[in-house]
């Protein structure tokens, strides 16, 4: 590792702007699955706001981060539930779309570390291209843009181009679909995969942290400054233009993975807002997921990591 040093994104900004997917968690904790026909009792039951773009959020407000979000809601209960408890995190909802029914996120764990995701997101839930416009203004002071790659490719274009053209960074999470991969990596700054994602980017495994740099340094070709990517059994491998850094797995207990990646992102986007220290974003981002990943269901708790003041970028 030469440096551990990145300039990426541009000048100024004094939130970031999530772009991503809003819904209803329920998590359910069991002793196990029931057979077919069966039944089992649940142990711990959680209901609150969920999906990935929520749960970024929230981490990001947790520490500290002044956070708007661009999502959907349903015009049901569920969505007013959803977005009174985005506002008491402290979360800005003003370009948050309502229509149709809101999604729902079922987190069944059944042993420690072990989940399944069930998963009912309607199509009316996704962010259009329109929807995007209407939310023109929640990025007129972005410093970062954070783009979940679960929506739309022709939305997920637009908005790394109004990102783009208001200087701001714009971080994606997930890996873009091939037709439009090429075009939006050349608009990113930072990518982060999780290993399955890692393994679409690469066309093929990616088993070691050999497979995982040579991984990284074909996407940096592409477009980002900065790439984050899982590699099994090992923890999270930094790769940018002057070296690369491996993030092991931390050493905590493991009640439900559930959430890591997006608590992982926001600690990295927070880094790097804090300055241009790539290891020091890292290890803030390890320990946001670790922390995570200690608690059933994706919602972060990272109010202890947080700083007392951070410069705006």
């Amino acid at each position: 590792m030469e440096t551990s040093t990145l300039r990426a994104g541009g000048p100024g900004g004094t939130c970031v702007v999530v772009v991503g997917r809003i819904g209803r968690d329920l998590v359910l904790r069991t002793d196990g699955l029931p057979r077919v026909g069966g039944s089992v009792g649940v142990g711990e039951r959680w209901e609150g706001l969920g999906g990935k773009g929520a749960n970024q959020a929230v981490g990001l407000s947790q520490l500290g981060v002044p956070v708007r979000l661009v999502g959907v809601v349903g015009e049901d209960r569920a969505g007013d539930a959803v977005l009174r408890a985005a506002g008491r995190d402290g979360i800005g909802t003003a370009a948050v779309v309502r229509r149709g029914r809101t999604a729902l996120l079922v987190d069944l764990v059944d042993a420690p570390g072990s989940r399944r995701l069930l998963e009912d997101v309607p199509p009316e839930g996704l962010v259009t291209v329109e929807d995007l416009e209407r939310a023109r203004p929640a990025f007129a002071d972005a410093g970062t843009v954070s783009l979940q790659l679960q929506q739309p490719s022709a939305t997920l274009l637009a908005a790394a181009r109004l990102a783009r053209r208001g200087g701001a960074r714009v971080v994606a999470d997930g890996a873009p679909e091939p037709a439009v991969r090429g075009e939006l990596l050349g608009l990113v700054d930072v990518l982060r995969a999780d290993a399955a994602e890692a393994e679409l980017l690469a066309d093929g495994p990616v088993r070691s942290l050999r497979d995982a740099r040579a991984l990284g340094r074909r996407l940096l070709a592409a477009g980002p400054t900065l790439v984050a990517l899982a590699v099994p059994d090992e923890g999270d491998l930094l790769v940018w233009p002057d070296g690369d850094l491996l993030l092991p797995l931390a050493d905590v207990p493991v009640a439900d993975p559930t959430g890591a990646g997006d608590a992982f992102v926001a600690g990295l986007v927070t880094g790097l807002r804090r300055g241009p220290d790539v290891a020091a974003a890292g290890r803030l981002a390890a320990a946001a997921a670790g922390s995570t990943v200690q608690r059933l269901g994706g919602r972060p708790d990272l109010s202890g990591l947080a700083a007392d003041s951070l410069p705006g970028g």
